[in-house]
């Protein structure tokens, strides 16, 4: 706690329940504000699965099952929900890793390149669905080189990489298991049950949604510097 001298009327215990209050005060907002965060992040998981599933829907690129269509974005009801968690997981989670290593990310901490990001990735997306090359290995190819640029342009860092790399091993194993017990189905598969270039995809959205919680997380950090500053 710190230590102050006050010379008023009301002597020292007021200042010092204020400053007892100041912790309690930085964790309520820390909640808060990571409650807010998380539900930001998952707005925005849940609208870009809604428009890019409808992309590859409409192409025939992903196909469900009649029964499991239930609404006008022609998707499953779990489709929204479980990519507007894992957004709000990995857009929290990079922050924290950032934390955690010491080094907070700081290269290209603006809105403007945040949306840029976003604009690739959609692009990308697209490009899985509508650009038509002589074959998969082609496509994966151009895909896997669009979103390493991707990482290179707006992360840049190991950490970004590194979990870019696993959460996509992950997205890509689960989604293995879903087609294998028949929740939805890919044309033209080509590696094992889903396309091979369904990895690169999860890897820029990971990428994507990171750079959208570190950009979301700049508030918390500058409000603690604040509060540092003050004390």
């Amino acid at each position: 706690m710190t230590v102050r001298t006050y010379t008023g009327t009301l002597g020292p215990g007021l200042l010092l329940v204020q400053d007892s209050a100041q912790p309690y005060v930085a964790r309520v907002y820390r909640t808060t504000n990571v409650m807010i965060r998380g539900a930001m992040l998952f707005s925005v998981g849940v609208f870009l699965a809604l428009v890019l599933n409808l992309l590859q829907v409409q192409r025939n690129v992903t196909l469900f099952p009649p029964d499991v269509i239930s609404s006008i974005f022609s998707s499953a009801w779990w489709v929204p929900p479980c990519c507007g968690t894992a957004s709000a997981m990995i857009g929290l989670l990079y922050p924290c890793i950032d934390s955690c290593l010491g080094e907070p990310h700081k290269f290209k901490r603006e809105w403007s390149s945040v949306m840029r990001c976003v604009a690739v990735f959609v692009g990308i997306n697209h490009a899985s669905a509508k650009v038509d090359f002589a074959n998969n290995i082609q496509l994966s190819l151009t895909l896997a080189a669009l979103s390493i640029g991707l990482w290179w342009t707006f992360d840049r860092s190991c950490s970004g990489f590194g979990l870019g790399v696993s959460i996509a091993l992950l997205a890509t194993l689960a989604t293995q298991l879903l087609v294998y017990n028949g929740v939805f189905q890919y044309t033209s598969p080509d590696f094992l049950y889903i396309r091979s270039w369904l990895p690169c995809v999860f890897f820029a959205g990971v990428i994507t949604m990171g750079n959208i919680g570190r950009q979301l997380a700049l508030y918390d950090y500058k409000f603690i510097q604040e509060k540092t500053h003050q004390d």
